[in-house]
């Protein structure tokens, strides 16, 4: 699994401990996501599928440092993202990475719900981002930015079935900032029960194989909110180290995993609260349905 499946997923819809998504903000957690392993080149097949409108202009919500955006620009069937994120200092990272400063991907500093976007959107994405976002606010702008028959498509990805992830579990519990985190929580379902979304599809990608250095695997664990190293002492987080290496070391030939990464999709439709049902006269809209 990777950090972002193990802690930085289950916190709720914006519902984290008070502070913790400021994490992100910190230099050295937009560093450690270089360390993250990429999204299957799958997932941007299934998100290229997804494209209904022309043109096909993306939003990436919660960019982080682009590990959608850089990709899915670069392929070249979409003509435009918009990254948006609320840290400067991941979107400084994401220029600096490999295709960050591509013509047609636009970096915005900011929340989702307050920033001016271009729009309409043929797509929005969200690769683990959306439980850091409020909710409501968040969909409603969603709703307004999205074309005709825009979709929004949840992402989320890591390792798969790792022989040691029961191992790893019990030093992240004992690290992590995280008190409340729910292995089960799942953001799409939340944002459908709560009403504010219909999910239309979903699609799981083929595990592929990635190989990674032992000292990668146990830095990407420092891109997470709750296990970030500005919020360890630095003994705490050498040990952390240690003890994550030293599981990880059982499983590696010459200090290399040779692991598994796959990918979940879910699309969907944003959808008015059902409070709003009446005021608007529609549960939520389908693709290609009037506005």
């Amino acid at each position: 699994m990777t950090a972002s499946r193990l802690e930085d997923s289950g916190a709720g819809l914006g519902d984290g401990p008070p502070g913790l998504a400021a994490s992100f903000r910190h230099p050295g957690v937009a560093e450690a996501y270089r360390f993250r392993p990429p999204y299957p080149a799958e997932v941007f097949d299934v998100l290229e599928g997804l494209l209904r409108d022309e043109p096909a202009d993306v939003l990436d919500l919660g960019a982080g440092e682009g590990a959608l955006a850089r990709p899915l620009i670069a392929r070249g069937r979409v003509t435009r993202v918009d990254a948006v994120d609320a840290s400067t200092a991941m979107v400084a990272a994401g220029r600096e990475r490999p295709g960050g400063g591509h013509p047609g991907l636009h970096w915005i500093v900011g929340g989702v719900d307050e920033v001016p976007l271009a729009g309409p959107y043929a797509l929005a994405t969200a690769g683990a981002s959306l439980h850091w976002m409020p909710a409501a606010r968040t969909m409603a702008r969603l709703r307004e930015v999205l074309a005709e028959q825009g979709l929004l498509a949840i992402v989320e990805h890591g390792y798969h079935r790792l022989p040691w992830s029961d191992d790893v579990a019990q030093v992240v519990a004992r690290h992590s900032r995280s008190p409340g985190y729910d292995p089960n929580f799942d953001v799409a379902d939340e944002l459908a029960a709560r009403g504010l979304f219909r999910k239309l599809g979903a699609h799981r990608t083929l595990p592929v194989v990635f190989r990674q250095p032992v000292a990668d695997y146990v830095e990407q664990f420092h891109s997470t909110a709750s296990l970030a190293r500005e919020l360890m002492p630095a003994a705490e987080a050498a040990a952390f180290d240690e003890a994550v290496a030293r599981i990880a070391r059982r499983h590696a030939v010459d200090d290399v995993l040779t692991l598994d990464i796959d990918a979940t999709l879910v699309w969907g439709v944003p959808t008015p609260p059902p409070e709003d049902s009446g005021e608007n006269g529609e549960a939520g809209r389908e693709p290609g349905a009037s506005r």
